[in-house]
């Protein structure tokens, strides 16, 4: 974690929120499609050095119908978490989340982070970056429900509860942007593009004042 603890001290004189860069808060429920339009974007930025697309820490285990992220067992990440290893960890549905500590830093240097999240720590995250874009990915309840169903992961009780509970989460406040993800994704892809630029372009003029 000694890295972790480097990038604490050089973040010390930097008083909080983070500023110069840009942090992209990628919400929505589950169903969605957030990493798949998360991945156009990673396929179509590949060679963009000012944008990270954040690898999130989960106690869960990867796999091939799930996003490419880093996996810590419960008790690893609880230990991780105390060390400062997260700039911002959370948890939902019964696994812990975490977004390693460096994205701080890549804030701090003007660049764009993109990072998966939940709702629930919206207020968090505009306490913590002075510039919070955010994105809520949504889709038809039809589609949710299908996308569910084929990830083979919950019963229908479970499908249709999280639906329920994903339908009364609203967003409020500034920076909010809406992309339905319904039909092909390289619509909502291209969308969230779009934006991206607009962020990159204002941490580039960021960085000059």
């Amino acid at each position: 974690m000694m890295v972790s603890a480097l990038i604490e001290r050089e973040l010390s004189a930097e008083t909080f929120p983070v500023r110069h860069g840009v942090f992209v808060a990628v919400v929505g429920p589950s169903g969605a499609g957030k990493d798949t339009v998360i991945g156009y974007a990673r396929t179509l930025f590949a060679d963009e050095t000012r944008l990270e697309f954040v690898r999130r820490v989960i106690t869960r285990p990867s796999d091939a119908a799930s996003e490419d992220h880093d996996t810590l067992a419960d008790a690893a990440f609880v230990e991780a978490e105390a060390d400062g290893a997260f700039a911002i960890s959370w948890e939902a549905h019964g696994l812990r989340y975490g977004l390693p500590a460096d994205v701080d830093w890549s804030v701090a240097n003007g660049h764009v982070a993109v990072a998966n999240v939940s709702r629930a720590i919206i207020p968090t995250l505009r306490k913590r970056y002075a510039n919070l874009a955010i994105v809520e990915i949504t889709a038809s309840p039809d589609v949710l429900a299908g996308r569910l169903a084929m990830r083979g992961r919950e019963s229908r009780g479970e499908v249709l509860a999280r639906l329920a509970r994903s339908a009364n989460v609203t967003l409020s406040g500034p920076g909010v942007t809406t992309i339905d993800n319904s039909g092909p994704r390289e619509v909502a892809g291209e969308r969230f593009a779009e934006l991206l630029r607009k962020a990159m372009a204002f941490s580039d003029m960021s960085g000059l004042i």
